[in-house]
């Protein structure tokens, strides 16, 4: 068999469904014929059920069916099962041919049409030919019929058309061509679906009723094909698990077959078949487990069963469309919604079937003969035009024999095989099937199965001669090895592409494998890699290599041309390679002397190279470019005449850059962009190759970061220091790619002197003393002071700065001092941030520059609040309020706690009263001349009163409390304070007494209630006085009053104390009919609660007075 010979046939692999031909439409010319068969065909959603539909004409011949057998007695079978046995049932001998035959219940001509009706299903009989197919008949009317059983012509003419044509009841259907056609289709599927069940179910009952004339002696095979068509029959019922039942039976039936050679493809084939059934069920039920112990079940007991020796590639390209097949079920399953996991997945199957795929290449050209001659008679041609059983032998068909018929003609079969054998593209079949293994493990996330996979793609690739797509897949591979330090895996990768460059007649991926090859991650041995040598030489030279190890001859001479034709172009003689994703065979590191120069210092850069080649490497020019392209002149290096600079095998080369910066550059960095190096080979003439080896940076490669970590841990590990060497350690080398050009070192002092803390609002001055050491005249010195940058931003809108200490700084005053020219340096108050810079003259290695010195110096002063001051509103009783009522008055209590280190003059306080007014004649400071020390605390107290507000306001601004002070030796400074807003409230009524400020026992006590109805309403007043033990009174106990709006009424009472000490007053209760809202607790706090009272006095005489 040929490679697509090994294709799995498609009857097989498609989904078995019952076949039902529908004869007496015209699809062609008649429209609703059209209409009725694009309902069956067109747009089948899945919840349909599983039916295949063909129209076929009303004479059309079915497959004869053959004489049932009566005896199996003398039957020998000549194979398992027939090539054309499951197309048969699929596609050729239906389950149910359905009748269409446009007749209505009412038909004129009903007797002629239901004769001619009865006639095209005798035809359709005869067609079968006495196979159990079910015949039906669907009459197209063009009304909607009647329910059952209420048009009883209907129901005659029904019965007798089931007696003209010899059918049952249920085998005769209705179709309205109304609107809803699709609906009466899907009835009508559903009964034509019910017969094909019950058609398959009399094929399976038909095929079970074989066995008991069966031997196990002479009739093996029949037991196997019985099964098979068992399982068939039943997956065209939809009985899935019926059929994987008898699917598993043949399976074993199939495998305890005697094998020998003649029918060991027979066996192998039918056995690959049942095993694809089997796993296409089990994973169609859900059961991926028993899918996959199924196929490896059928592996193992298939995997030796190798047949004819000289035909073992058979058995390999078998192998291969095994795991392919199941690689393909996977997939499908998993499309369908079936989960993965990362050790478990199609990938896997289609690797294994590329194994077996370059098993059976291997196997084909050591089995098949070169030189030999395509037999005549051709042994596979088949004159019937296919073979009759699976799996059998074209020139022995039908032959069950453990020796071949005919000796000679198996000889010509085997030649025949193996010719047509060497004719099969092996690598294109490889290559697809690693493609797709590809495609599983980059989805399932498994990096290294994809990168093997892939070199495995770009070797058959190589073997087909395709050397471009080979390089390409080689090439994006060995990115992945270099990373992970994989150098056996990559020198031999690097090989492969070195052999597709030279049969390329590619030269910069000649040159670059070459390099490579030569390199430090090369596993080559020294013979080997000078012979690379010798190429590369060569191709710098312009000449032509030598062939490549193990290249076929035919490549190799068309190889050759190509290379002629490549020394003719002159623009390939140059040309650059980016060697950092490489590992080359010249390494490089560049570094700055030091991560920072100061603009007076010469800048040094050390470029080290070293060789890892078996023989010493001749270059011309060495060059490092930087980001700033005017110092790249002092930064090359080239060789002078005939003599070329040369690196020893293993030997570290150093070559010294040196250069002054540029004034303008200070404060930025230089940076190594990339280093070239230029190797060019001159023979006394122009006809080499000039290659330019760029490293991007400051060198390295894909392996020097890692070999660098290492030596550094190894380093520390032993204690050894790589100053303690003669010879420079090579991966103790690091990197320095950019330096930082920074000022030059300023040669002055600047000193502070200053006594912290500062206080807040206060001028704080800060003594600057500047004294240079310079050589020369420092020129231009200038003085900038103000807040550090990077701080908080609302430090910059507080902080004012000025030079000025004779008076305090306002808003206007700027935060920042720049550029400050130093004529008469005087003191700089309020900063915290100092810096002074100048210009001088000097000389960097013979040339004069002009620099200019920058130094700064950093304080951090301790800022402290001077005071804290607090306010707190109370009644004239001192009771705290949260509320004020209007025109009432109330104290303002204010209090200055001093937290200053040093003692503070408070000059004067003041109060700006927005909406409130003062109760007095007229405010005056309580704090003129009080000097604070530290935690000590000064209060003042304002009377005060808040007149009624007409635009309903009840929350108001109290205004700012003014204080003036001073620290000693400094100015006077006023700070403001806000006071706190006040909640305001109106009272109706508004009450207060006039009493003595004490009183006597025994004396009388004159009190006078003042009641003040303050609302636009006449109030209704009662007052009573409730009794006290201290006190008795004379006065209305129990009042009634009318008060008239914004008039006064008093009250007059004479209490007549009893006891000494702090009394209680009587207590007054007044109640307010018009405003229930008042309480009596309301207007009581406007009251005097307690008076003191005397105890009761003795008369002094003269004498008494001056004893005391």
């Amino acid at each position: 068999m040929a490679g697509s010979q090994w294709e799995l046939p498609p009857e097989l692999c498609c989904r078995p469904m019952a076949f039902v031909a529908l004869t007496g439409l015209d699809v062609v010319y008649n429209a609703v014929h059209r209409a009725i068969w694009d309902a069956f065909c067109a747009n089948r959603r899945a919840d349909r059920v599983p039916i295949s539909f063909k129209v076929l004409p009303g004479d059309h011949e079915y497959p004869k069916c053959r004489t049932k057998r009566t005896s199996y007695e003398w039957y020998i079978p000549k194979g398992i099962l027939k090539t054309s046995w499951m197309n048969k049932h699929l596609n050729l001998v239906p389950a149910l041919v359905v009748l269409f035959y446009e007749l209505d219940w009412d038909d004129p001509q009903w007797k002629e049409k239901q004769s001619e009706c009865a006639t095209k299903v005798e035809i359709v009989r005869a067609s079968l030919q006495g196979r159990n197919t079910k015949v039906a008949v669907v009459l197209i009317q063009k009304k909607t019929p009647l329910p059952p059983g209420e048009d009883l012509v209907a129901s005659e003419r029904a019965s007798a058309l089931c007696n003209a044509c010899d059918l049952s009841g249920k085998s005769l259907f209705v179709l309205p061509h109304t609107d809803h056609l699709v609906g009466y289709i899907i009835r009508l599927e559903n009964a034509f679906y019910e017969h094909a069940q019950t058609y398959y179910y009399t094929e399976i009952r038909r095929v079970k009723s074989h066995k008991e004339f069966l031997n196990k002696t002479t009739h093996q095979l029949l037991f196997v094909r019985h099964q098979f068509k068992i399982a068939f029959f039943s997956e065209l019922k939809q009985d899935t698990q019926n059929a994987l039942k008898h699917y598993k039976s043949a399976y074993s039936l199939v495998h305890e077959l005697r094998a020998h050679e003649t029918n060991m493809l027979e066996i192998k084939t039918m056995a690959g078949f049942i095993n694809y059934k089997i796993c296409r069920l089990c994973f169609q039920h859900n059961t991926p487990l028993d899918a996959i112990a199924q196929f490896r079940k059928h592996i193992d007991l298939c995997k030796k069963k190798i047949g004819s020796a000289e035909l073992a590639f058979e058995h390999a390209a078998w192998m291969s469309k095994q795991f392919q097949s199941f690689g393909e079920l996977f997939d499908e399953a998993i499309k369908l919604g079936l989960t993965a996991i990362q050790t478990q997945h199609p990938g896997f199957y289609y690797q294994q079937a590329a194994c077996y795929s370059q098993d059976r290449k291997q196997q084909a050209q050591q089995l098949c003969q070169t030189g030999a001659t395509y037999p005549s008679p051709d042994p596979l041609d088949i004159q019937s035009g296919g073979l009759d059983f699976y799996g059998q032998r074209p020139w022995r068909q039908g032959h069950q024999s453990i020796d071949p018929p005919d000796a000679e003609k198996e000889k010509t079969g085997i030649l025949a095989l193996q010719i047509k054998e060497r004719d099969v593209p092996h690598s294109e079949l490889i290559i697809a099937l690693l493609s797709n293994a590809v495609a599983q493990f980059k989805k399932y996330k498994c990096p290294r199965m994809k990168s093997h996979l892939m070199v495995q793609m770009g070797e058959e690739y190589y073997h087909a001669k395709d050397f471009t797509k080979s390089l390409k897949l080689l090439d994006y591979v060995m990115c992945d090895y270099r990373t992970e330090r994989w150098w056996g895996l990559l020198t031999a990768i690097l090989t492969t592409a070195l052999r597709c460059a030279y049969l390329m007649a590619s030269v910069k991926d000649y040159v670059i494998y070459c390099m490579e090859l030569l390199g430090r991650a090369s596993t080559l041995k020294e013979d080997q890699k000078s012979r690379i040598e010798k190429n590369l030489i060569k191709v710098l030279m312009n000449d032509v290599p030598d062939a490549e190890p193990e290249c076929d001859p035919s490549s190799v001479s068309t190889a050759r041309s190509l290379w002629n034709d490549r020394m003719a172009i002159a623009g390939l003689n140059e040309f650059t390679i980016e060697v950092q994703d490489y590992v080359p065979f010249i390494q490089c590191k560049a570094k700055f002397y030091s991560p920072s120069f100061h603009v007076d210092q010469p800048i040094q850069l050390q470029v080290f190279l070293r060789a890892d080649c078996p023989h010493p490497v001749s270059f011309n020019k060495l060059a490092v470019s930087l980001n700033n392209q005017d110092y790249n002149q002092w930064c090359v290096v080239e060789s002078s005449g005939q003599e070329g600079m040369s690196l020893l095998p293993g030997k570290t080369k150093c070559y010294n850059f040196s250069f002054v910066a540029k004034m303008e550059d200070v404060g930025k960095k230089i940076e190594v962009r990339f280093v070239c190096l230029c190797i060019e080979v001159m023979l006394g003439s122009d006809r080499g190759r000039c290659v330019f080896l760029s490293w991007r940076g400051a060198g390295g490669d894909t392996a020097s970061a890692h070999e660098t970590l290492q030596a550094s841990r190894s380093s520390r590990r032993w204690g050894r220091g790589v100053e303690t060497r003669q010879e420079l350690d090579w991966d103790s080398l690091t990197v320095q790619q950019s330096t930082m050009i920074i000022s030059r070192v300023p040669k002055i002092s600047v000193q502070l002197s200053h006594q912290p803390p500062a206080l807040n609002n206060e001028m704080y001055c800060i003594h600057l003393t500047i004294q240079s050491q310079e050589e020369g005249v420092a020129k231009d010195v200038k003085l900038t002071a103000g807040l550090k940058p990077g701080q908080d931003a609302s430090l910059g809108q507080t902080t004012h700065v000025t030079l000025d200490d004779s008076k305090v700084c306002d808003d206007t005053a700027p935060a920042f001092l720049p550029d400050v020219p130093l004529g008469d340096l005087r003191p700089v108050k309020s900063s915290n941030s100092r810096s002074a810079s100048y210009s001088i003259d000097t000389t960097v290695e013979g040339r004069p520059i002009v620099c200019k010195c920058h130094k700064d110096e950093t304080v951090t002063i301790e800022t402290v609040v001077p005071f804290e001051v607090s306010a707190k509103f109370v009644s004239t009783k001192f009771e705290p309020l949260e509320r004020i009522a209007v025109d009432v008055p109330f104290l303002l209590m204010t209090d200055i706690l001093s937290s200053s280190p040093w003692p503070l003059l408070l000059a004067s306080s003041s109060l700006q009263l927005l909406t409130m007014t003062s109760n007095t004649p007229r405010l005056q400071s309580q704090l003129q001349e009080v000097v604070l020390q530290t935690g000590e605390c000064a209060s003042e107290c304002f009377c005060l009163r808040c007149p009624p507000l007409t635009n309903g306001i009840n929350t108001v601004a109290t205004g700012q409390y003014l204080i003036s002070w001073r620290s000693p030796d400094s100015p006077l400074i006023q700070t403001t304070v806000t006071l706190p807003h006040v909640i305001l409230e109106s009272v109706p009524l508004y009450i207060h007494a006039e009493l003595p400020s004490f009183g006597r026992v025994r004396e009388s006590l004159p009190v006078c209630y003042h009641i003040e109805n303050r609302t636009a309403l006449v109030q209704d007043v009662e007052v009573a006085v409730e009794p006290s033990d201290a006190f008795m009174f004379s006065g209305l106990k129990q009042v009634r009053l009318r008060i008239l709006p914004q008039s006064e009424q008093q009250m007059l009472y004479n209490y007549y104390p009893l006891m000494a000490g702090y009394q209680t007053l009587p207590l007054l209760n007044i109640s307010l009919p018009r405003c229930p809202t008042t309480n009596t607790q309301t207007l009581r706090r406007f009251l005097p609660q307690r008076i003191f009272v005397k105890p009761q006095g003795r008369q002094l005489d003269d004498a008494s007075i001056a004893a005391a």
